[in-house]
């Protein structure tokens, strides 16, 4: 009788530890992803100076359109030192203030054929797209992490052991609300 108590508790105890070394491997694998972006977000915010140098030579008189840019790089910056749910936001208004700073270039053709802004929009293009990525695989993990942190047996000791729920890396509400809304067509 002895032998089957300390059998079923020897079970019991080697579960426990696979479902907690489980729960370590996910929180790591979700801290390794959001690294991953991180990187990409920097390089985007490496690139921002430069092409807003490259705009300033052709459009100095929009001075406001640049200055929101950089002021949005800036609170970008900021934010992504604070984790997904302030990035996110943040990077919203940076990409809106981008994609002010890529129309000025329909209204400058000099611009527009500049070699320098044409490489820099295209590497900026490269670096949204590897975002992109990073983004949905930082919430995949995020999501299988959560997932085991919430099902049973875990749920029952893992807040108590550290492992607390991640928060996804979302579209603010505008651009959400654009994602969603349904393309109008003209005939």
């Amino acid at each position: 009788m002895e032998w089957v108590l300390l059998g079923i508790v020897v079970v019991l105890v080697g579960w426990l530890v696979v479902i907690y070394n489980r729960l370590v491997t996910l929180r790591q694998v979700t801290g390794q992803s959001w690294s991953d972006v991180d990187v990409q977000l920097k390089q985007r915010h490496d690139l921002i100076p430069n092409l807003v140098e490259t705009v300033k030579g052709y459009a100095a008189h929009e001075k406001t359109t640049l200055d929101a840019v950089i002021q949005a790089r800036n609170n970008a910056v900021s934010a992504q030192a604070q984790g997904p749910a302030a990035a996110g936001p943040a990077e919203g208004q940076l990409g809106a203030a981008l994609g002010r700073l890529f129309a000025l270039s329909e209204a400058y053709p000099d611009l527009k054929a500049n070699q320098n802004f044409l490489s820099l929009q295209g590497e900026l293009s490269d670096i949204e797209n590897k975002i992109a990525a990073a983004r949905r695989f930082y919430n995949s993990s995020v999501a299988e992490y959560n997932a085991m942190t919430e099902s049973v047996p875990a749920v029952f000791f893992a807040k108590s052991m550290g492992f607390q729920q991640r928060g996804f890396f979302e579209l603010p509400e505008a651009e959400r609300a654009a994602v969603q809304a349904s393309p109008q067509v003209k005939f």
